[in-house]
């Protein structure tokens, strides 16, 4: 009975030994499980990562873009300023038409008063003219007159 109470001893130890092995094994097995959940983690972050830097790429493009779009809206900006710019020069330059066409009514009437001036002044000089055809008439009759009288 000894004996198969040793082999009966042994065989529990045994089998303790063995689930003891099993339960090991399990662990290692749940340890290696987690090594490849961490290994997994890893290449889940790395994507992450690497869908961070194109989201990254993007927001610097869109970034590119909206400073371009502010570009074009500066320059747009600009040939609005020049339009207003050269709407204040037209305006300016049909001002200054309309100044040079104010002077040269003033420079219209004065020579048509110039024109009047020396119509009078025509005028006079025919007066003048006829005046002193009269007074050479009158001389004329004044000498008749006395030579008449002489004779």
């Amino acid at each position: 009975m000894a004996i198969y109470g040793i082999f009966k001893a042994i065989t529990i130890y045994g089998i303790f030994k063995a689930i003891t092995g099993i339960i090991n094994a399990i662990e290692e097995h749940i340890n290696a499980i987690n090594g490849i959940i961490n290994f997994i983690k890893g290449i889940i972050n790395a994507i992450n990562g690497i869908v961070n830097e194109i989201n990254g790429i993007f927001n610097a493009t869109n970034g590119i873009i909206n400073s371009i779009n502010g570009i074009v809206n500066a320059i747009y900006g600009i040939f609005n300023a020049i339009h207003a710019i050269y709407g204040i020069v037209k305006a300016t330059n049909d001002i200054n038409n309309s100044i040079y066409g104010i002077f040269k009514a003033i420079n219209d009437i004065k020579n048509g008063i110039n024109g009047f001036n020396n119509s009078i002044y025509g005028i006079i000089n025919v007066i003048y003219s006829l005046n002193n055809s009269i007074n050479g008439i009158g001389i004329v009759i004044f000498g008749l007159n006395i030579f008449s009288k002489n004779t």
